[in-house]
């Protein structure tokens, strides 16, 4: 694939590469669980409605924005007077595959660390309408709520890119690879039904993971399960 020669290239690339990430991996399952299953297993949704047509678009069009914003983030990254600054790395010769899978694993600890006291922050009331409102308007979130957060927040949000580009050598592998990940985790965590087994919550490896159930009920309560992916915290 030929690289982009222009920032404004780089933008359009990083936003249209965003927006078809989210469209698919938030609108398959919107399409299944929303649509052509909803009348066989909405007695099994968390919450045993389902939201407004207009949270929907709500969702939506702030998780447009938030990836215009996320796309700025990336075309800092990308300029030419903070490039060389990161630790990004393209040969993966220069650590050796080892290391990329490792690096995978620690990026996931570094964002729930991350996301965790972030996000427990925003909650804060002084904090809390600055930057976290517009994100609990979903009380009953689908998973185009994923994304949908006020510009101040996505800003944040977008921040354990650039934590990860100075703390860590970071192929470009590993970060698509984290990328969707962590899409696919947060379109679950929003997506209103607990793809889980009954009681996987008290297995000894499931109590660490962050389920739908929590963050629903972090959605609908707004307090507690703050994590993402895991609920060490």
């Amino acid at each position: 694939m030929e690289i982009p020669n222009s920032l404004s290239e780089i933008w359009k690339l990083i936003f249209i590469s965003n927006l078809f990430r989210y469209l698919t991996f938030a609108g398959i399952p919107f399409l299944i669980f929303y649509w052509l299953r909803k009348d066989t297993i909405l007695a099994k949704k968390i919450q045993a409605k389902l939201p407004k047509n207009a949270d929907y678009q709500r969702e939506i069009a702030y998780s447009i924005l938030t990836f215009v914003i996320f796309s700025f983030v990336g075309v800092m990254l990308y300029h030419p007077l903070v490039k060389p600054h990161t630790m990004a790395y393209n040969h993966v010769s220069d650590y050796g595959i080892p290391y990329m899978i490792f690096s995978f694993f620690i990026i996931l600890v570094i964002h729930d660390t991350y996301f965790y006291w972030m996000h427990r922050a925003m909650h804060h009331p002084k904090l809390y309408k600055i930057f976290h409102t517009l994100h609990h308007k979903s009380t009953n979130p689908s998973p185009w709520a994923s994304f949908a957060f006020q510009p101040s927040e996505a800003f944040f949000e977008a921040g354990i890119f650039v934590l990860v580009s100075f703390i860590m050598p970071t192929h470009i592998y590993t970060l698509i690879s984290f990328l969707l990940f962590m899409t696919a985790y947060n379109v679950y965590g929003h997506l209103g039904w607990e793809l889980y087994p009954k009681n996987f919550n008290k297995h000894w490896f499931g109590q660490w993971l962050n389920t739908s159930v929590n963050h629903n009920m972090h959605h609908q309560y707004f307090r507690g399960n703050y994590g993402l992916y895991f609920t060490y915290w």
